[in-house]
Parts: C-alpha cells; sequence; structure tokens
C-alpha cells in the first residue's frame, strides 16, 4: 500500500511556474513507477510524465520541454516543475503510483496505475 498527498497547486499567470510536490508514503521496498496526470472539467484524464525507480522518464508532447519530473528518494517526495505554463494547463493535477520493476520508460495509461493522490489544483489566467 502507497499513500499519496498532493501539494503546491494554486493560481499563476500565463508565463509563470509551479511546482507540485507528491508526498509518498507506505510500501518502500517494491520498485515502483510515478506519474503526473490532470484532468481538466468535461475532459479526460491526460498521463504527463513518469518515471520509474532507475530515474528513467517519459513526457507526453505537449509537456516535453516546459514540465519536469523528480524525485528524492530521501524525502519519499516526487516533483513536477512546471515553466511557461499557459491557460491550457489549467486542471487538477495528480501524482500515482505503480508497482514497477523493469528497466525502461513506464506507460502514461493511467489505467495500469494503482495509487492515486486526491489531487491540486492549478489555475493558469492570461
Amino acid at each position: 500500500q502507497v499513500q499519496l498527498v498532493e501539494s503546491g497547486g494554486g493560481s499563476v499567470q500565463a508565463g509563470g511556474s509551479l511546482r507540485l510536490s507528491c508526498a509518498v508514503s507506505g510500501d518502500t521496498n517494491s520498485r515502483y513507477c510515478m506519474g503526473w496526470f490532470r484532468q481538466a472539467p468535461g475532459q479526460e484524464r491526460e498521463g504527463l510524465t513518469t518515471i520509474n525507480s532507475f530515474g528513467i522518464t517519459s513526457y507526453e508532447d505537449s509537456v516535453k520541454g516546459r514540465f519536469t519530473i523528480s524525485k528524492d528518494n530521501d524525502k519519499n517526495t516526487l516533483y513536477l516543475e512546471m515553466n511557461s505554463l499557459k491557460p491550457e494547463d489549467t486542471a487538477m493535477y495528480y501524482c500515482a503510483a505503480r508497482v514497477y520493476w523493469l528497466g525502461g520508460a513506464c506507460s502514461r495509461d493511467g489505467r495500469r496505475f494503482t495509487y492515486w493522490g486526491q489531487g491540486t489544483q492549478v489555475t493558469v489566467s492570461s
């Protein structure tokens, strides 16, 4: 079992930056794929980026070059650094985890993820 708690959301103007955090607790013996997802009202959930236990990352095209996923294993915290924010980035942002023992980049398909946080709202104004 893994518990995830996001923080760091808020309101920002277009072009600004935010850093989201996801505190991870529970089972730390397994290897996990961690990811960030978002969902805007009336839209499907979107997988933005993932990082596996070896630090291998993947990014969705719309955030590549603007968003950076990272993790601090000592602090058991996952981060999402978001730069050059656009109004279309407005959404509820979620971190998620699933057990993943492989070395390659893990999928951004949310259906594969087991554990989810409660979400943190990001609002970008023009």
